[in-house]
């Protein structure tokens, strides 16, 4: 049994031994690795199979995310070209409009209609030839690697292109909303799609049922197609909510923007075309648009433990450091990143941002290590403060962890990055003990298909002896 304790620095026989049987008796000596430091000095006090290799699902946006911070930088924006291709004739472009992505998460409809209205201060009301993406920025496949067949459909496995759209405030990009509503029984329930179908058709074979019966409704993407299927039981006095993965998100977002630029008044040829391709040299730059910060979209990122936004965030480190928007060369120069932190990851295992795949590799010791060392960076108050805070209803500020840890003496004493996949639990941050002292924690859980009450038993329990 690996166990490393401290008491020259503030834990006393009795503390070590308390931590120790809560690990024992609510996680097991073979299913965790837990590391407590000291805030102030960064001394460990507490570690139990600390430089164990663990899976640490979103955990591994810690990593990622300060890379973001420090290498992109906090005011860093993400940039979308609009080219024109061809002569405009009375206000005809008889030629293409071409979209260059640069990976914006934070696209959405306002800026659509932005668009829409830089293109007409060109002199463009109607484009004779075709509507072009340009998302040759992130090359390669598009889906994540630790996406399944199963959980491509859902927002949390989307595909991460260089031209993709977001339905909401949290960046939720490369998705649509479906929200159903109930009618009478026996009757299809109704559905509303936000911001739009964008090119998807949907099939609904669902069913309204009384009021107290079991709410069953499903909304599924099929593979690879642009089929969406509503189907299950809404109870009345229910509604359902289902986020749902575009099917190409470049296509897709496309769709969308030539809606929206047909509601602002510039009409397309019928025969006009979607299509992905290359801005050409003739072509003409009529707009720039930059999106928000890394600072500003980083509260969505780590609050809402964001899967697109990370892996975006280590193309976009690959671009700026080795010229090359993908993981290979992001991680590359992630790794680095940690090298000049001093943190012990040579051994760490990396393939994606997001921490969704079951290959990625860390350790409890090098992810405390890490949060100590950012106490120091320039951008460690932007890091601070996008971590969900414990307990915190409002979803702006408890995050992930707004329903957890929601008793009254646990109010602002958890500051820390939640992570979940299949059978991996993982919770690393900062926390206030019961002696008002700060610490920094990382505890990594797997081998159970609901951890997050071993997480928060065991957390509780250490917090006694703190």
């Amino acid at each position: 049994m690996e166990v490393v304790s401290n008491m020259d620095k503030g834990l006393s026989e009795e503390s070590v031994k308390g931590i120790q049987r809560a690990v024992d008796e609510i996680f097991g000596q073979e299913h965790v690795t837990v590391t407590l430091r000291d805030r102030g000095t960064g001394q460990v006090v507490y570690d139990f199979r600390g430089q164990h290799l663990m899976r640490p699902a979103s955990n591994m946006k810690l990593v990622s995310g300060a890379a973001a911070l420090a290498i992109l930088g906090e005011s860093y924006q993400l940039k979308t070209e609009i080219y024109v291709d061809g002569p405009v004739e009375n206000g005809v472009l008889k030629g293409d409009l071409i979209i260059k992505g640069g990976g914006d998460p934070t696209l959405n409809e306002d800026v659509f209609v932005k668009f829409a209205s830089k293109v007409k201060e060109y002199g463009v009301t109607a484009i004779q030839g075709s509507l072009i993406g340009d998302d040759t920025l992130f090359p390669g496949e598009t889906l994540p690697p630790g996406v399944d067949e199963e959980g491509e459909t859902y927002c949390w496995g989307a595909r991460v292109s260089a031209i993709s759209m977001s339905p909401d405030a949290d960046y939720d990009a490369s998705s649509i909303i479906v929200k159903a509503e109930p009618g009478e029984i026996g009757e299809q329930p109704s559905f509303q799609v936000i911001p739009h179908l964008c090119g998807h058709e949907i099939t609904n074979k669902a069913v309204t049922v009384a009021a107290g019966e079991e709410n069953t409704l499903e909304v599924l993407r099929t593979n690879d197609t642009n089929q969406i299927v509503i189907s299950g039981n809404l109870p009345q006095g229910e509604s359902a909510k289902a986020w749902v993965s575009l099917q190409n998100p470049t296509i897709n977002t496309l769709q969308f923007m030539k809606h929206i630029f047909k509601e602002q008044g510039i009409a397309f040829n019928g025969t006009s075309a979607i299509a992905q391709g290359i801005v050409p040299e003739s072509a003409e730059l009529i707009h720039t648009h930059l999106s928000p910060t890394v600072a500003e979209i980083f509260p969505a990122f780590m609050k809402f433990s964001n899967n697109s936004i990370a892996d975006i965030f280590v193309k976009l480190i690959g671009h700026e450091e080795n010229g090359v928007a993908d993981y290979e060369s992001g991680l590359k120069s992630v790794r680095a990143y940690l090298n000049q932190l001093q943190i012990p990851a040579e051994e760490w295992q990396f393939i994606d941002g997001s921490g969704l795949s079951h290959s990625d590799r860390l350790t409890s010791e090098g992810i405390s290590a890490l949060l100590f060392k950012l106490q120091e960076e320039p951008y460690f108050k932007t890091f601070f403060d996008s971590l969900p805070v414990a307990g915190k209803p409002d979803r702006w500020i408890g995050g992930t962890l707004r329903e957890r840890f929601t008793e009254s003496e646990y109010e602002n004493r958890i500051f820390a990055k939640t992570g979940y996949i299949w059978e991996v639990f993982c919770l690393s941050g900062y926390l206030i003990g019961d002696s008002g002292k700060e610490y920094i924690f990382s505890i990594l859980v797997e081998g159970y298909e609901d951890g997050i009450p071993y997480i928060d038993r065991g957390l509780a329990e250490m917090l006694r002896y703190l």
